[in-house]
Protein backbone atom coordinates (compact mmCIF):
# COMPACT_ATOMS: atom_id res chain seq x y z
CA UNK A 1 0.00 0.00 0.00
CA UNK A 2 1.38 3.29 -0.58
CA UNK A 3 2.27 5.82 1.85
CA UNK A 4 -0.19 8.19 0.39
CA UNK A 5 -2.91 5.91 -0.06
CA UNK A 6 -2.40 5.06 4.02
CA UNK A 7 -2.46 8.42 4.99
CA UNK A 8 -5.92 9.00 2.93
CA UNK A 9 -7.40 6.34 5.12
CA UNK A 10 -5.95 7.64 8.24
CA UNK A 11 -7.53 11.02 7.47
CA UNK A 12 -10.49 9.40 6.85
CA UNK A 13 -10.94 7.38 9.52
CA UNK A 14 -9.91 10.65 11.86
CA UNK A 15 -12.42 12.79 10.24
CA UNK A 16 -14.98 9.97 11.22
CA UNK A 17 -14.24 9.81 14.60
CA UNK A 18 -14.40 13.17 14.76
CA UNK A 19 -17.69 13.63 13.20
CA UNK A 20 -19.06 10.65 15.44
CA UNK A 21 -17.73 12.80 18.50
CA UNK A 22 -19.53 16.02 17.26
CA UNK A 23 -22.97 14.19 16.19
CA UNK A 24 -22.72 12.26 19.75
CA UNK A 25 -25.36 14.48 21.77
CA UNK A 26 -27.41 13.70 18.87
CA UNK A 27 -27.50 10.42 18.94
CA UNK A 28 -30.45 8.72 20.96
CA UNK A 29 -28.55 6.34 23.13
CA UNK A 30 -25.16 8.55 23.79
CA UNK A 31 -25.94 9.57 27.02
CA UNK A 32 -26.73 6.08 28.34
CA UNK A 33 -22.96 4.80 27.28
CA UNK A 34 -21.96 7.59 29.89
CA UNK A 35 -22.23 7.35 33.75
CA UNK A 36 -25.69 9.29 34.94
CA UNK A 37 -24.78 13.15 35.66
CA UNK A 38 -27.52 12.79 38.69
CA UNK A 39 -29.43 15.29 40.71
CA UNK A 40 -27.18 16.43 43.71
CA UNK A 41 -24.45 18.64 43.85
CA UNK A 42 -21.78 15.93 44.89
CA UNK A 43 -23.16 13.65 41.92
CA UNK A 44 -22.67 16.57 39.76
CA UNK A 45 -18.89 17.12 40.71
CA UNK A 46 -18.19 13.26 40.13
CA UNK A 47 -19.60 13.73 36.97
CA UNK A 48 -17.55 16.97 36.57
CA UNK A 49 -14.03 14.78 37.60
CA UNK A 50 -15.01 11.91 35.55
CA UNK A 51 -15.46 13.67 32.42
CA UNK A 52 -12.03 15.80 33.27
CA UNK A 53 -10.16 12.47 34.06
CA UNK A 54 -11.97 10.51 30.67
CA UNK A 55 -10.36 13.90 28.15
CA UNK A 56 -7.10 13.80 30.18
CA UNK A 57 -6.85 9.98 29.45
CA UNK A 58 -8.07 10.62 26.15
CA UNK A 59 -5.40 13.28 25.01
CA UNK A 60 -2.52 10.48 26.68
CA UNK A 61 -4.06 8.09 24.44
CA UNK A 62 -4.10 9.75 21.16
CA UNK A 63 -0.47 11.01 21.71
CA UNK A 64 1.24 8.10 22.75
CA UNK A 65 -0.72 6.02 20.02
CA UNK A 66 -0.35 8.91 17.31
CA UNK A 67 3.50 9.08 18.30
CA UNK A 68 3.25 4.76 17.72
CA UNK A 69 1.74 4.62 14.57
CA UNK A 70 3.52 8.01 13.09
CA UNK A 71 6.91 6.25 13.92
CA UNK A 72 5.48 2.84 12.09
CA UNK A 73 4.52 4.73 9.48
CA UNK A 74 7.35 6.85 8.99
CA UNK A 75 9.96 4.59 9.80
CA UNK A 76 9.34 1.29 8.29
CA UNK A 77 11.52 -1.16 6.86
CA UNK A 78 10.53 -0.53 3.25
CA UNK A 79 11.37 2.47 3.48
CA UNK A 80 15.32 1.54 4.54
CA UNK A 81 14.91 3.30 8.01
CA UNK A 82 16.99 1.55 10.28
CA UNK A 83 16.50 1.61 14.17
CA UNK A 84 19.16 3.81 15.92
CA UNK A 85 21.43 2.73 18.90
CA UNK A 86 21.87 3.79 21.82
CA UNK A 87 22.05 4.02 25.60
CA UNK A 88 19.39 5.22 28.67
CA UNK A 89 19.48 8.96 28.48
CA UNK A 90 19.17 11.14 32.60
CA UNK A 91 17.29 14.03 30.23
CA UNK A 92 15.02 11.53 28.47
CA UNK A 93 14.45 9.70 31.82
CA UNK A 94 13.56 12.68 33.80
CA UNK A 95 11.65 14.21 31.33
CA UNK A 96 8.99 11.37 31.50
CA UNK A 97 9.50 10.95 35.36
CA UNK A 98 8.15 14.43 35.57
CA UNK A 99 5.77 14.93 32.95
CA UNK A 100 3.62 11.56 34.68
CA UNK A 101 3.92 12.99 38.16
CA UNK A 102 2.78 16.55 36.83
CA UNK A 103 -0.14 14.65 35.50
CA UNK A 104 -0.88 12.81 38.69
CA UNK A 105 -0.66 15.46 40.48
CA UNK A 106 -3.10 17.83 38.48
CA UNK A 107 -5.35 14.84 38.31
CA UNK A 108 -4.95 14.11 42.15
CA UNK A 109 -5.91 17.51 43.41
CA UNK A 110 -9.54 17.82 41.86
CA UNK A 111 -9.45 14.44 42.68
CA UNK A 112 -8.92 14.82 46.86
CA UNK A 113 -11.41 17.98 47.07
CA UNK A 114 -14.33 15.53 45.94
CA UNK A 115 -13.41 12.90 48.26
CA UNK A 116 -13.43 15.43 51.27
CA UNK A 117 -16.50 17.25 49.89
CA UNK A 118 -18.27 13.72 49.45
CA UNK A 119 -17.26 12.59 53.28
CA UNK A 120 -18.45 16.30 55.20
CA UNK A 121 -21.53 15.52 56.79
CA UNK A 122 -21.66 18.68 59.14
CA UNK A 123 -24.20 20.99 59.13
CA UNK A 124 -26.89 18.49 58.01
CA UNK A 125 -30.44 19.98 58.54
CA UNK A 126 -31.85 16.19 59.52
CA UNK A 127 -30.51 12.62 60.29
CA UNK A 128 -32.05 9.41 58.80
CA UNK A 129 -30.70 6.21 60.27
CA UNK A 130 -30.83 3.27 57.27
CA UNK A 131 -30.37 -0.19 58.37
CA UNK A 132 -30.44 -2.91 55.85
CA UNK A 133 -32.11 -6.77 56.64
CA UNK A 134 -32.56 -9.82 54.62
CA UNK A 135 -34.26 -8.28 52.12
CA UNK A 136 -35.68 -5.24 53.19
CA UNK A 137 -34.88 -1.79 54.42
CA UNK A 138 -35.40 -0.16 57.39
CA UNK A 139 -35.80 3.96 58.32
CA UNK A 140 -35.82 5.93 61.06
CA UNK A 141 -36.25 9.62 61.14
CA UNK A 142 -33.37 10.41 64.31
CA UNK A 143 -35.12 13.82 64.39
CA UNK A 144 -38.88 12.99 64.44
CA UNK A 145 -40.71 9.94 65.73
CA UNK A 146 -41.20 8.26 62.87
CA UNK A 147 -39.47 4.89 61.50
CA UNK A 148 -41.12 2.37 58.81
CA UNK A 149 -39.73 -0.56 56.79
CA UNK A 150 -39.31 -0.30 52.84
CA UNK A 151 -39.94 -3.78 51.19
CA UNK A 152 -39.99 -5.04 47.71
CA UNK A 153 -43.52 -3.77 46.07
CA UNK A 154 -43.51 -6.22 43.26
CA UNK A 155 -46.85 -8.59 43.00
CA UNK A 156 -45.32 -12.00 43.30
CA UNK A 157 -47.24 -12.59 39.90
CA UNK A 158 -44.75 -10.35 37.90
CA UNK A 159 -41.86 -12.57 38.95
CA UNK A 160 -42.89 -15.70 37.88
CA UNK A 161 -44.51 -14.45 34.66
CA UNK A 162 -47.59 -14.82 35.61
CA UNK A 163 -48.73 -10.84 34.62
CA UNK A 164 -47.26 -8.68 32.46
CA UNK A 165 -44.12 -6.62 34.12
CA UNK A 166 -44.54 -2.64 34.54
CA UNK A 167 -41.92 -0.32 34.17
CA UNK A 168 -40.63 -0.31 37.88
CA UNK A 169 -40.03 -4.20 37.86
CA UNK A 170 -38.55 -4.71 41.11
CA UNK A 171 -37.76 -1.57 41.39
CA UNK A 172 -40.94 -0.27 43.34
CA UNK A 173 -41.17 -0.35 47.46
CA UNK A 174 -44.55 0.03 49.91
CA UNK A 175 -42.58 2.82 51.69
CA UNK A 176 -40.50 5.16 49.63
CA UNK A 177 -37.65 7.01 52.18
CA UNK A 178 -39.19 10.58 52.00
CA UNK A 179 -36.81 14.02 52.00
CA UNK A 180 -37.20 17.35 51.71
CA UNK A 181 -35.69 18.60 48.51
CA UNK A 182 -33.11 21.21 48.61
CA UNK A 183 -31.89 20.01 51.89
CA UNK A 184 -28.61 18.44 53.75
CA UNK A 185 -29.84 14.67 54.36
CA UNK A 186 -27.28 12.78 56.62
CA UNK A 187 -27.54 9.00 56.52
CA UNK A 188 -26.58 6.53 58.84
CA UNK A 189 -26.01 3.20 57.26
CA UNK A 190 -25.69 0.11 59.48
CA UNK A 191 -26.92 -3.33 59.10
CA UNK A 192 -28.91 -6.06 60.95
CA UNK A 193 -27.49 -9.10 59.51
CA UNK A 194 -25.12 -9.36 56.90
CA UNK A 195 -23.46 -6.61 54.53
CA UNK A 196 -25.42 -4.43 52.38
CA UNK A 197 -24.66 -1.70 49.99
CA UNK A 198 -27.22 1.66 49.99
CA UNK A 199 -26.53 2.95 46.54
CA UNK A 200 -28.68 4.94 44.30
CA UNK A 201 -26.98 6.10 41.17
CA UNK A 202 -28.63 9.16 40.81
CA UNK A 203 -27.45 10.48 44.23
CA UNK A 204 -23.50 10.11 43.13
CA UNK A 205 -22.56 8.01 46.36
CA UNK A 206 -22.94 4.43 47.51
CA UNK A 207 -22.24 2.97 50.84
CA UNK A 208 -21.78 -0.32 52.95
CA UNK A 209 -24.19 -0.87 55.49
CA UNK A 210 -21.54 -3.39 57.82
CA UNK A 211 -23.49 -4.98 60.91
CA UNK A 212 -21.61 -3.40 63.95
CA UNK A 213 -20.65 -0.29 62.49
CA UNK A 214 -22.13 3.02 61.48
CA UNK A 215 -21.06 4.40 57.85
CA UNK A 216 -21.99 7.70 57.38
CA UNK A 217 -22.87 9.99 53.50
CA UNK A 218 -25.13 12.23 52.86
CA UNK A 219 -27.49 13.78 49.73
CA UNK A 220 -28.82 16.76 48.66
CA UNK A 221 -31.40 16.59 46.05
CA UNK A 222 -32.27 20.07 44.57
CA UNK A 223 -35.03 19.36 42.69
CA UNK A 224 -38.57 17.50 44.00
CA UNK A 225 -38.37 14.35 42.42
CA UNK A 226 -38.50 9.81 42.29
CA UNK A 227 -34.95 8.50 42.50
CA UNK A 228 -34.55 4.86 42.49
CA UNK A 229 -31.55 2.52 43.26
CA UNK A 230 -30.58 -0.97 45.05
CA UNK A 231 -28.87 -3.27 47.08
CA UNK A 232 -25.39 -3.06 45.63
CA UNK A 233 -23.70 -6.03 47.79
CA UNK A 234 -24.36 -9.59 47.24
CA UNK A 235 -26.23 -10.29 50.34
CA UNK A 236 -27.98 -13.38 50.25
CA UNK A 237 -30.72 -15.26 48.19
CA UNK A 238 -33.34 -12.38 48.08
CA UNK A 239 -30.13 -10.10 46.89
CA UNK A 240 -32.09 -9.00 43.87
CA UNK A 241 -34.76 -8.29 45.64
CA UNK A 242 -33.97 -5.04 47.64
CA UNK A 243 -34.70 -1.94 45.99
CA UNK A 244 -34.52 1.44 47.26
CA UNK A 245 -36.42 4.68 46.29
CA UNK A 246 -35.81 8.21 47.43
CA UNK A 247 -38.65 11.02 46.97
CA UNK A 248 -38.04 14.16 47.51
CA UNK A 249 -40.78 16.44 47.88
CA UNK A 250 -41.02 20.36 48.43
CA UNK A 251 -40.52 21.92 52.01
CA UNK A 252 -44.13 22.26 52.48
CA UNK A 253 -45.23 19.11 50.87
CA UNK A 254 -42.57 16.81 53.03
CA UNK A 255 -44.01 18.43 56.10
CA UNK A 256 -47.41 17.58 55.21
CA UNK A 257 -45.90 14.15 54.55
CA UNK A 258 -44.34 14.02 57.57
CA UNK A 259 -47.44 14.94 59.99
CA UNK A 260 -49.07 12.31 57.91
CA UNK A 261 -46.92 9.78 58.86
CA UNK A 262 -46.64 10.59 62.67
CA UNK A 263 -50.53 10.38 62.68
CA UNK A 264 -50.44 6.82 61.33
CA UNK A 265 -47.88 5.65 63.22
CA UNK A 266 -49.41 6.67 66.47
CA UNK A 267 -53.07 5.56 65.51
CA UNK A 268 -51.10 2.19 64.79
CA UNK A 269 -49.23 2.08 68.03
CA UNK A 270 -52.77 2.85 69.59
CA UNK A 271 -54.51 -0.54 68.21
CA UNK A 272 -51.40 -2.46 69.20
CA UNK A 273 -51.66 -1.35 72.65
CA UNK A 274 -55.28 -1.93 73.41
CA UNK A 275 -54.70 -5.23 71.60
CA UNK A 276 -52.47 -6.39 74.11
Amino acid sequence: MSTLRLKSRLRALLTGAVALVAAGPAYAGWDALNMPKGVTPISKEVFDLHMLILWICVIIGVVVFGAMIYSIIRFRKSKGAEASQFHESTTVEIIWTIIPFLILVGMAIPATGTLITMEDTAQADMTVKVTGYQWKWHYQYMDEDVDFYSNLATPTDQIQDRQEKDSDYLREVDNRLVVPADSKVRLLLTSGDVIHAWWVPDLGMKKDAIPGFVNEMWVKIEEPGVYRGQCAELCGRGHGFMPIVVEAKSPEAYQQWLQQRKTAQAETSSQVAKAE
